[in-house]
């Protein structure tokens, strides 16, 4: 049986990644965003939620969000990396899509913690040589902790970083603790761009 929201889509998975932007903006405000009384994993309630999940795991959004995060790594950037389990469809996207237009993006995956068996790794994918340039990815920041746990381990491996992406940024700290750690931060939309859009389609609709 087909999602419910499959019809609405049409995405120019090939197309302008501007246009791919703005689809990819309403598909966060229809699956991801939600409005209400919310629990935070950090213990503290929102009156509103988003799951980046609903998006990256999306078979058009995985697509969408490969192409725009690959557009916006430097010709130098080797790998990209991220904390599990929020990181794990982005890395495999970018680095699908970035195959697909001849170019060698290694995935990596970080451990919350490391492994109780076999080489005990905190660290998944293939080895790479020392001051690699990786660029960590998240779905949605917002103290910015968990991507700096990445980083720092990134760091320990002996993996350059100095870039983080993410693709909604809700302005809660996670920029200004990446700034105190003199890392380029970047998002692909802020929560003021997912609310007011949010509340675009809600009238319209």
């Amino acid at each position: 049986m087909s999602s419910p929201f499959y019809p609405l889509l049409q995405f120019p998975i090939q197309g302008d990644l501007l246009e791919l932007r703005q689809q990819l903006l309403d598909l966060f405000c229809q699956v991801a965003y939600r409005e209400g009384d919310f629990l935070l994993s950090s213990g503290q309630r929102s009156s509103y939620y988003i799951n980046g999940k609903q998006v990256t795991l999306h078979p058009q959004g995985g697509v969408a969000v490969g192409r725009i995060l690959l557009s916006l790594l430097s010709s130098s950037v080797e790998a990209v990396a991220g904390l599990t389990l929020g990181a794990d469809p982005l890395v495999t996207a970018v680095s699908v899509v970035a195959a697909y237009q001849q170019r060698s993006i290694t995935p990596l995956i970080v451990r919350k913690a490391s492994k109780e068996h076999g080489t005990q790794a905190f660290i998944e994918g293939p080895a790479l040589a020392a001051g690699t340039e990786v660029v960590v990815l998240e779905d949605v920041v917002t103290t910015g902790k968990s991507a700096l746990i990445a980083v720092e381990r990134l760091q320990a491996a002996g993996y350059g970083v100095r870039q983080i992406l993410c693709l909604v940024d809700r302005q809660q700290g996670g920029k200004e603790l990446y700034s105190h750690h003199d890392l380029h931060f970047q998002s692909v939309f802020t929560l003021d761009d997912v609310r007011s859009r949010f509340h675009e389609l809600s009238i319209s609709g």
